[in-house]
């Protein structure tokens, strides 16, 4: 059935992949499958269409037994309340990035067809990403609201927000969605190393956009090119001065090797990263001298930036973000803080939450602590954890 399904998907639009399910329910055994994919702050999980079934309501994702699958990346069977069956709800994964949940109902559910139904979470997955890639119908179903020039352009850029494999996990997340203005983050593994980093380029207009968008751009041609994290950020510089000579943006660039934990690290005008280790920040791990944002080559044309190095231990996380994190301030004034945002994640995290979910309620957290519910300076963090020792085809931590 599996392989069949696989043979349809190549000339099927998206809104096809309803239908295309339903002519497999007798083979599965099963009464209705439901896609619900989670919008893009990560507020509600979205029903996908189903031009031959009633609408479904849009699910919270505080709340709810599908939010809780999607918050703890976790399968759970519940009984129906209205028929006489179950359902089953199941993550939808792309590799440790969480796309959404699978509602399959059904009479029962043995350990075969759990195994199906799991196959089957995983097809679907890879079909609505490969969709996704010509097709803005799962896009726009996952936006609330019309988004920004300046973030379109910004999130056409950006990475999966979760990657990872059995040495390292990074997890980012960035506000306010639908109007960023130069804030970018950018996570990638390539020949054992993990490059990790984030951006704020001044301004929050257009130009900002293009000046975050050509220094991602450069960073990843310059490590394609196989270029060590010196000569990327000069690249960056030099990119981003030539481009847009009135514009400059702060950053840090990292380089992690996945087989030692050797940590190397670059900061260009932007704020310190943290080091977690156990239960508490390291003080003043990774703090150094200030150095100038990038694209000011003009101004100082010998100008070199210092890469700096620290032996990371397995378990330990490192943080980047913008200031936009630690300004953020409620109407009294009160600002949210570097403490106040790390022990919020050093707490979940320890109550045995995923990264992505601690940085999901971090970043509701934030919103909320604003009242306003959005932020008057774009907030970024990436989260990333060294976990060398974890068994294969277990789940760190930070999974």
């Amino acid at each position: 059935m599996l392989g069949r399904l696989l043979r349809q998907i190549h000339d099927m639009a998206p809104t096809d992949l309803p239908e295309v399910l339903r002519g497999h329910y007798p083979a599965l055994g099963v009464t209705r499958l439901t896609m619900y994919l989670a919008d893009l702050q990560e507020n509600v999980l979205v029903a996908m269409p189903d031009a031959q079934a009633a609408p479904c309501d849009d699910l919270p994702i505080e709340g709810t037994q599908a939010g809780w699958t999607y918050r703890s990346v976790s399968p759970r069977i519940t009984a129906d309340e209205d028929e006489d069956g179950l359902t089953l709800w199941l993550p939808l994964l792309d590799g440790v990035e969480r796309v959404g949940v699978l509602q399959v109902q059904a009479p029962s559910f043995d350990k075969p067809m759990m195994m199906v139904c799991h196959s089957l979470a995983s097809l679907i997955t890879l079909i609505v990403l490969d969709k996704a890639a010509y097709s803005d119908n799962y896009a726009t179903a996952m936006r609330a609201r019309p988004m920004s020039l300046p973030a379109e352009m910004v999130w056409a850029f950006l990475p999966p927000r979760t990657i990872g494999t059995g040495q390292v996990t990074s997890s980012a997340v960035l506000e306010p969605a639908y109007e960023l203005g130069g804030d970018a983050f950018e996570h990638g593994i390539i020949d054992g190393f993990l490059h990790a980093a984030v951006f704020d380029a001044m301004g929050h207009d257009l130009q900002a956009g293009l000046t975050s968008s050509v220094a991602l751009a450069v960073s990843r041609n310059a490590r394609r090119r196989g270029a060590g994290l010196a000569d990327t950020v000069h690249a960056v510089d030099r990119a981003v001065s030539d481009a847009f000579p009135d514009r400059y943006a702060t950053a840090v660039l990292t380089y992690l090797d996945l087989i030692t934990g050797h940590l190397t690290w670059t900061n260009c005008g932007h704020p310190a990263p943290l080091l977690i280790r156990g239960a508490e920040v390291v003080p003043a791990a990774m703090e150094s001298a200030s150095e100038l944002p990038l694209g000011l080559s003009a101004v100082g044309p010998d100008m070199t930036h210092t890469v700096h190095h620290i032996q990371l231990e397995p378990g330990d996380r490192v943080l980047l973000h913008t200031d936009g994190v630690t300004d953020a301030r409620s109407h009294a004034g009160e600002r949210f803080g570097e403490g106040g945002f790390a022990e919020f994640i050093i707490r979940a995290m320890a109550a045995g939450e995923p990264a992505p979910e601690a940085l999901r309620r971090l970043m509701h957290t934030l919103l909320a602590h604003k009242q306003i519910g959005q932020l008057t300076d774009d907030a970024t963090i990436v989260l990333f954890e060294w976990h060398p020792a974890a068994p294969p085809g277990t789940r760190p931590s930070g999974v």
